[in-house]
């Protein structure tokens, strides 16, 4: 057996952890560009923090996704106001459009260099400047993934830029700062956590870390993301959700994503669809399609006993099988008043190019079987 696992420098979790955010940005350098979402007054507390400690800042928001103009001009301005550290404060895109500003910050020259699939895939040569993460969702786990996903506009695609030099030096998880999160993002975030806790346990590239990290992630969201949408300033929730978040990243960043995340690439550049909805929506249609397709295909796989496996952690029950595990997972996704996928846009006519495309997703390649074209337009019929 032989296996690796890479995350960020130094991971920071519980109540209370964004306090340090100070003393550690000063440790990397005095000027800081804080990265956060639609709503940067909700930075005021990393401001203060920052403040007291000695280092300058200026806030760099956006609303939406990250796209590669965006992130290009993030480094025009890190660049101008002389930043020696990023830190990205908000979800995942906040987060993921932190650590590609990061990276540019060292890496000169054309972005799409470096992209996949649009661009020419060629490694960052030198290591990104510092960056903190700190997430505001428990949803992405990007605070300790290796990629930041961009959007592109003008080709209606979702790349990654991807790099192990990409991992932060710091992730910061504060599961307070989750508290105020409304029940719909905090719905759609925890169903991405737990899909992300589900592709990696059922991925071929799966190893002992990865397992344990998956099984403890799945039984915490399974007990508590219903109970964080309900209550949200409920302490055990919120933590055991950021704990799956974190469990979750720590696993996709090393054992692979799968179908969900395959089709959610393409999906999000096509659609005005948050990803989180996305996968939240495809989630129990994946799951079910590919426990078909392994019964019916590769009755041996070992993807079929770790699908069971899910079953008795999202169940409790010892004697649950795998179409428990579909079953309760669509039951938690009505009782959350998770939408289909017509709602953003998605119509038949779709459903071709959306397939083609997440043929080719780098995710797609981590799932534990094969998926015809015909098995990945009924997914998509399903879901919308």
């Amino acid at each position: 057996m032989t296996f690796e696992f890479a995350t960020a420098q130094r991971i920071r979790f519980g109540p209370g952890t964004l306090r340090e955010a100070g003393p550690a940005a000063r440790a990397f350098g005095r000027r800081a560009l804080i990265v956060t979402g639609r709503t940067p007054g909700r930075a005021a507390p990393l401001l203060d923090a920052l403040h007291a400690a000695g280092v300058e800042a200026c806030t760099f928001d956006f609303a939406g996704e990250p796209t590669t103009d965006l992130v290009l001009e993030g480094r025009a301005i890190a660049k101008t106001e002389q930043c020696n550290v990023v830190i990205g404060f908000g979800g995942g895109s906040a987060l993921d459009a932190a650590k590609a500003i990061a990276a540019l910050l060292t890496n000169d020259g054309d972005l799409f260099d470096h992209l996949e699939v649009v661009g020419r895939g060629q490694p960052l040569q030198q290591p990104a400047a510092p960056c903190i993460a700190i997430p505001t969702t428990a949803g992405t786990g990007a605070e300790v993934t290796r990629n930041s996903v961009l959007a592109v506009p003008a080709q209606r695609l979702k790349v990654s830029l991807r790099s192990p030099l990409l991992l932060p030096r710091l992730a910061i998880v504060d599961p307070e700062l989750t508290h105020s999160l409304p029940p719909e993002i905090t719905a759609i975030t925890g169903m991405d956590a737990l899909t992300q806790l589900i592709e990696p346990y059922v991925s071929p590239r799966a190893n002992p870390l990865v397992d344990a990290l998956c099984a403890d992630g799945i039984a915490r969201a399974a007990r508590s993301l219903r109970r964080a949408v309900e209550e949200g300033g409920n302490p055990g929730a919120r933590e055991d959700m950021a704990l799956a978040s974190l469990f979750g990243g720590l696993a996709l960043a090393n054992a692979g994503l799968g179908a969900v995340h395959g089709f959610a690439a393409p999906i999000g550049g096509m659609f005005p669809a948050p990803h989180g909805a996305v996968c939240a929506a495809l989630l129990p249609h994946v799951m079910a399609a590919n426990v078909q397709a392994l019964r019916a295909r590769q009755p041996d796989s070992p993807a079929l006993i770790r699908y069971d496996q899910v079953a008795r952690l999202l169940t409790g029950r010892a004697d649950a099988v795998a179409d428990d595990a579909v079953s309760w997972v669509a039951a938690l996704g009505r009782a959350l008043r998770i939408k289909p996928l017509g709602r953003f846009g998605l119509r038949p006519p779709d459903f071709a190019a959306v397939v083609e495309k997440a043929a080719q997703a780098s995710s797609m390649k981590a799932n534990p079987v094969a998926l015809t074209p015909g098995e990945m337009t009924a997914i998509l019929a399903s879901a919308a």
